[in-house]
């Protein structure tokens, strides 16, 4: 199935005015929603009343929807190991092509990672949504060394938390493999699973590849409600990250008050409904002691 990016607050003020921030209460559950059609084309025009969501088999009464686009805060994570080093021209490019394809409303940072992981912009410049100096911050690391994936995926979502908009996202060009974090890739699953970061992955190998790690980039992908490409050529890779960009801006925004009665520690599991259409959902959430 398909999956949702889930965001849980711990306070604040359901509000569903045109304003591009969502503010919720404690216990709102909010989720971004993609939908395709059977012939895999994205559904646009639904209501509120075309949804329906369960969380653990028991549906829920939508108290927010919106389907609109909503600024972002996005992290562009890029492999720069040695096995990268003939790919790395092609991904500058890509990374220009989202930035130009996202929303001038969108601010954006870059963590780069081979042996150890590093943020590409200045360290004055946290954010930025300029096309070239996003896609200078991807270039300015050498390709060489080992692969700290899972290192470089935790910087960011510590980075994104210092994101101010509500929407957030992570871009992970990579092959899978990690030879060199201090993380677990359990660990890292766990964060996108509590998390409210979606986190889209592009797998840069080919079948020759022997450090490619598919695996990893789709658990990332459905751990976390976003989605996972494998180009068969870097030739690929623009029209890849425009597809992404798109989706981000085509996604319904829905929320609901739990009525589940589970304790703290224990998975909750999302389904979301919309007639014969397929709909992007992560399969759920942990509540945590004192969060939503």
């Amino acid at each position: 199935m398909r999956t949702l990016a889930l965001l849980a607050f711990s306070a604040g003020c359901l509000r569903v005015q045109a304003e591009p921030q969502i503010s919720v209460t404690v216990n709102m559950v909010v989720l971004h929603a993609s939908v395709t059609s059977p012939a895999g084309a994205a559904v646009t025009g639904l209501t509120a009343t075309d949804f329906k969501v369960y969380e653990d088999k028991t549906l829920q009464t939508l108290r927010l929807f919106r389907h609109d686009d909503l600024p972002l805060s996005v992290g562009l994570v890029v492999d720069h190991s040695g096995s990268t080093r003939s790919k790395l021209a092609d991904v500058v490019s890509a990374a220009r092509k989202f930035v130009q394809s996202s929303s001038t409303e969108d601010e954006m940072f870059v963590v780069n990672f081979n042996d150890f992981p590093s943020f590409g912009l200045p360290a004055a410049t946290p954010f930025s949504h300029d096309s070239e100096e996003l896609a200078r911050a991807v270039a300015n690391t050498p390709a060489e060394g080992m692969t700290a994936l899972y290192d470089a995926i935790f910087l960011a979502l510590g980075r994104l938390q210092n994101g101010t908009r509500d929407k957030k996202v992570l871009v992970i060009f990579s092959d899978g493999a990690d030879n060199a974090s201090t993380h677990k890739l359990a660990e890292i699953l766990q964060l996108a699973e509590r998390s409210n970061v979606m986190l889209y992955t592009i797998g840069l190998f080919d079948l020759a590849d022997p450090d490619r790690n598919p695996g990893v980039l789709r658990r990332l992908a459905h751990a976390s409600g976003g989605d996972a490409y494998f180009p068969k050529r870097l030739t690929e890779l623009n029209d890849v990250c425009e597809r992404i960009a798109r989706d981000l801006r085509n996604q319904y925004t829905l929320g609901y008050l739990s009525s589940s009665v589970a304790p703290p520690g224990v998975f909750r599991r999302i389904r979301v409904v919309a007639g014969k259409n397929s709909i992007r959902t992560r399969p759920g959430y942990t509540l945590t002691q004192g969060t939503p």
